[in-house]
C-alpha cells in the first residue's frame, strides 16, 4: 500500500516516508507507528496497544511512545496543541485524523522457485515475492549497466566471503503464551554455536540482507525469511526452533536445514520439566545438533570467537541481556541500560551484563558508575570463556586502574585472533583516543565501520575522529550516510552541532540544538555544548545559566558526575578568564556534588587557576594515591596541576618541567591545557617565539579544540606571544581575532579589558 495525505506519502513495502517526493530520514520505530496509526485512522488507539504493536520484542515505558510520537510529529510539522495529524487523548492514547488516500501497488505473481533456483546474491529479477515494478527496474538498471560500463565492474566484483559452516538461526516459534522466551532461546542457541567450530551469520549481515530482501530492520527471522537470508549470504544451515508446553512442562525442538536443498539435516527435541530447566534442556538440544551437523558440514575457516557468551542459569536474566544487547546495539543506550540493569538484578553474578553495563555508563561520560560495574565484571572473570575474560580485564585497566598502555596488547591479541570482529578494534580506537592518538584512533575506527556497518556507533566513533583531524567533509558525508540509514544514536545530535560549529552554519546548530531538548541524557550534554559555545564568544553568564540548566537535566536523570563534571569545566573557564572568586566557588561546588575521579582533576586545576594552590596541591596528592598507574592521571592531569600550581608561584621553569611529561598526552583532551599552560609558562619567561608556537597548537588543531573556550584565550596568548616577538602587524591581527570573537561578550571579564587595554598600547 501506498499512503498519501497532504504533501507525505508512506510507502509500506519500500518502508518510507516522503514529503513532495523528497524521502524524509527518521527512525525506523517512528515510520513503524506512522504506518500503525495510518492503518488505524480515525480511532483512538490507546498507548498500551501502541507500545505492544511498535515494540513486540521489548519491554520499554511509556517514555519510549513519547519520544517516538515526538519525532514523528517533527518530521511532518505537526504541532501537539492544533494537530493536522496526530491527536493526543490525554491519558489515553492517539489518533490520526487527516484524510488518507491509498493506493495499492499491482504485483505480478511469480511462479514459485525451486530453492535450488533461488540466487544467492539479489542481483536477479527471479526473487520470490518481487513486484513487477521491481523486476522492471532490474532490467532497466541492467540496461544502462551494459551502456555505462558498470555491467563489466558488478560482475568482476569480488563478492564478501562466508566461511565453510555458517549457520543461520531463525527466531523461536513460542507457543507457550510466556514472553520470556521470546529473543531469549535464540541468544542462548547462539551462545551455544559460539562454543563450536560453525560460524552463525553475523547482525550486520543479517540486517544489510534484510534491507535486500524489502524487510524492516529487526523483522523476524521466520524460517521462511532465515532461509531466503541463507541462500543469499552463501551460508549452509538454517537452525529453527520451536517451545511448547505439554501440560507443566516444556518441549524444545530444533531442525538443522540445508537452505539450498530443503533437506533436513538434524532434528531434535527435548522435554524440561520446570521453565528454570528450559536452558539446561537448550544446552543438550544444542550439543546433540552440533555433533550431526558436524557429520554433515565442514567446520568454519578462520572461525572468529565472539566477544560475549554470556553465561548465566537465569534464563529471564538472558532475555533481559538480550533484550539489553539488541537496544545496545540499536543505538538505544538508555533503554539497554533498563534491561542490563535489570539482567543483574535477577542473576548478580551475571558478569557479562555487567561489561556490557560498563561501557553504556563510560560512554556516557559516567567513569564511577563504569568502574564499578567493571569491578563486578572482573571479579566474576572465572566465570566468563576465555575471550570475553580478556575482554573484562582490558576494560578493567581502562575504567578501573587506569592502565591505558596495559590495555594495548591484549586488545591488539584479540584483533589479529579475531580479524572479522569490530570489538577490538572499537576498544583499540577507544584507547588511542584517550591516549592522545587520533590517527590510530581513526583507522580502528574506519576498520570496525567497514566490519560492522550496521552498528551507529561505528558512524559516531569515525566521525568523531574525523572532526579531530579536521576531515570535516568527510565526517559530514559519513553522519549524512548514518541518518540516511537510520543509523543514529544518543549523543548524535551533540556531534553533529559541534560540527555545524566548527562549519559556522548557525541554522544547523540550532536544528540540531532544539532537536535534543526533553530527551533524557542528551539535553543535558547538548546544553552543556551550548555553554561553551557561550563561554566561546565571551557570553559568561550565558554560559553559566546554560551550564546550569545542564547540571538540572543530568540531576533529572540521576546523573549527578555528570552534572559535577559540568560545573567543574565552567569553573576552569571563569577561572583562566580572570573570575578568581566565582571559580573557586563552583570548583567547590562540584567537588560537594561528586567527588569522582573525571570532576576532581579538572576541579584540581580550577582550583589552582584561582590561586587556591592549597587546596589543587591536596587533590592532586589524593588523585596520585588513588590512581598510581593511571596513565592519564600520571601523564596529563597531575602534571598540568602541578604546573599551574608552579605558574601561580612565579616558577615558570618548574611549569615546563611539569609539562614535559604531559607533552604525549596533550592531545587526548580538546582544552589542549598542556599547551596552554606551556605557552603561559613562555610568556612569563618572556620567550615569545616558543609561547606563540604552543597557542598555535590550537589554530592547528581545530577540529580537536571545537567549541572549547579555550580556542579564544589561546589566540589572545598568540597576539601576546607576537607583541612580545616585537611583531606588530601579527600581534594586531591577532587581537583583532580575539576581539571580534569577543564582540559580543560580556565587557566586565577581566581577561577582555585586559586584552582592549593591550591592543590600545600596540604601537
Amino acid at each position: 500500500m501506498i499512503y498519501r495525505f497532504d504533501e507525505f506519502e508512506v510507502d509500506d513495502r519500500e518502508f518510507r516516508l516522503s514529503a513532495n517526493g523528497v524521502t524524509v530520514q527518521v527512525e525506523p520505530k517512528v515510520l513503524k507507528l506512522l504506518l500503525y496509526l495510518i492503518e488505524n485512522r480515525n480511532r483512538l488507539v490507546r498507548k498500551q496497544e501502541l507500545l505492544d504493536k511498535v515494540w513486540p520484542d521489548a519491554m520499554v515505558t511509556e517514555n519510549a511512545l513519547t519520544r517516538v510520537v515526538g519525532l514523528l510529529r517533527k518530521a511532518l510539522n505537526d504541532d501537539s496543541h492544533t494537530p493536522k495529524y496526530i491527536e493526543t487523548v490525554p491519558t489515553a492514547g492517539y489518533r490520526f485524523i487527516a484524510t488518507v488516500t491509498v493506493t495499492e501497488e499491482n504485483s505480478i505473481v511469480q511462479p514459485p522457485v525451486a530453492p535450488e533456483q533461488i540466487p544467492a546474491t539479489p542481483t536477479s529479477a527471479a526473487e520470490p515475492g518481487r513486484s513487477g515494478r521491481r523486476i522492471i527496474a532490474s532490467v532497466i538498471l541492467a540496461i544502462i549497466a551494459v551502456g555505462t560500463g558498470i555491467l563489466f565492474l558488478l560482475h568482476h566484483r569480488k563478492p564478501v566471503p562466508i566461511a565453510k559452516g555458517t549457520v543461520v538461526l531463525a527466531d523461536f516459534d513460542n507457543s507457550t503464551g510466556d514472553p520470556v522466551f521470546d529473543g531469549t532461546l535464540r541468544q542462548g542457541l547462539a551462545t551455544q554455536f559460539e562454543k563450536s567450530p560453525f560460524r552463525t551469520l553475523s547482525y550486520d549481515r543479517i540486517q544489510h540482507s534484510l534491507r535486500m530482501m524489502g524487510q524492516p530492520t529487526g523483522a523476524r527471522l521466520t524460517p521462511e525469511i532465515a532461509r531466503e537470508l541463507c541462500v543469499r549470504t552463501s551460508s549452509n544451515v538454517v537452525l529453527d526452533g520451536s517451545i511448547a508446553p505439554i501440560g507443566t512442562q516444556y518441549v524444545l525442538g530444533l531442525r538443522a536445514t540445508d537452505c539450498r536443498s530443503g533437506k533436513i539435516i538434524a532434528q531434535e527435541q527435548v522435554q524440561a520439566a520446570r521453565k528454570e530447566d528450559v536452558l539446561g534442556a537448550l544446552d543438550r538440544i544444542a550439543g546433540g545438533s552440533k555433533a550431526r551437523l558436524r557429520e554433515s558440514l565442514p567446520a568454519a575457516e578462520n572461525h572468529d570467537n565472539q566477544m560475549f557468551e554470556a553465561t548465566t542459569p537465569s534464563i529471564e536474566a538472558l532475555q533481559f541481556y538480550s533484550l539489553g544487547r539488541n537496544k545496545a546495539y540499536a543505538g538505544e543506550p538508555a533503554a539497554a541500560l533498563l534491561f542490563l540493569l535489570r539482567a543483574v538484578e535477577l542473576d548478580p553474578n551475571f558478569a557479562s551484563a555487567y561489561t556490557s553495563i560498563a561501557l553504556i555508563y563510560s560512554n556516557r561520560e559516567e567513569p564511577e558508575r563504569a568502574a564499578e560495574a567493571i569491578r563486578k565484571s572482573y571479579g566474576l572473570r572465572s566465570r566468563l570463556g576465555e575471550l570475553e575474560r580478556i575482554v573484562s580485564e582490558v576494560n578493567y585497566y581502562v575504567l578501573e586502574t587506569g592502565e591505558l598502555q596495559r590495555a594495548e596488547q591484549p586488545l591488539n591479541i584479540l584483533k589479529d585472533a579475531n580479524p572479522t570482529r569490530p570489538e577490538p578494534r572499537n576498544n583499540l580506537g577507544g584507547i588511542y583516543r584517550r591516549l592522545g592518538d587520533p590517527q590510530n584512533a581513526m583507522k580502528e575506527a574506519s576498520d570496525a565501520l567497514r566490519l560492522e556497518p550496521t552498528n551507529p556507533f561505528n558512524y559516531e566513533k569515525l566521525g568523531a575522529d574525523y572532526v579531530s583531524l579536521n576531515r570535516l567533509d568527510e565526517a559530514d558525508a559519513l553522519y549524512k550516510q548514518a541518518e540516511a540509514r537510520g543509523l543514529v544514536t544518543e549523543g548524535s545530535a551533540r556531534s553533529r552541532y559541534l560540527l555545524a560549529f566548527l562549519k559556522g552554519d548557525e541554522m544547523q546548530m540550532a536544528h540540531f540544538a532544539s532537536s535534543a531538548v526533553g530527551t533524557p541524557f542528551e539535553e543535558d550534554s547538548m546544553l552543556a555544548a551550548q555553554a561553551n559555545t557561550a563561554a566561546w564568544f565571551g557570553k559568561s553568564k550565558e554560559a553559566r545559566e546554560l551550564t546550569q540548566r545542564a547540571i538540572d537535566s543530568a540531576h533529572r536523570n540521576d546523573v549527578q558526575e555528570t552534572a559535577a563534571a559540568y560545573q567543574a569545566e565552567v569553573a576552569l573557564f571563569e577561572a583562566d578568564s580572570g573570575d578568581r572568586q566565582q571559580g573557586r566557588a563552583d570548583a567547590g561546588a562540584a567537588m560537594k556534588l561528586a567527588p569522582t575521579r573525571n570532576v576532581r582533576p579538572m576541579a584540581a586545576l580550577a582550583l589552582a587557576r584561582s590561586g587556591d594552590t592549597a587546596a589543587a596541591e591536596k587533590l592532586a596528592d589524593e588523585l596520585d594515591k588513588s590512581f598510581p598507574r593511571g596513565t592519564l592521571v600520571q601523564e596529563y592531569w597531575l602534571p598540568t596541576i602541578r604546573a599551574a600550581v608552579a605558574l601561580q608561584h612565579k616558577d615558570p621553569n618548574r611549569a615546563i618541567g611539569f609539562l614535559q611529561v604531559a607533552s604525549a598526552r596533550e592531545l587526548s583532551n580538546p582544552r589542549l591545557l598542556p599547551a596552554y599552560l606551556r605557552g603561559e609558562s613562555y610568556l612569563m619567561l618572556h620567550d615569545g617565539n616558543r609561547a606563540a608556537a604552543e597557542f598555535q597548537k590550537f589554530l592547528d588543531h581545530r577540529g580537536l579544540i571545537r567549541n572549547s573556550p579555550w580556542g579564544p584565550l589561546a589566540r589572545l596568548g598568540l597576539a601576546r606571544a607576537y607583541a612580545m616577538q616585537g611583531d606588530t602587524t601579527k600581534a594586531r591581527t591577532a587581537y583583532q581575532d580575539f576581539l571580534a570573537l569577543w564582540k559580543d561578550a560580556d565587557p566586565d571579564i577581566p581577561i577582555l579589558k585586559q586584552a582592549k587595554a593591550e591592543y590600545a598600547r600596540l604601537p
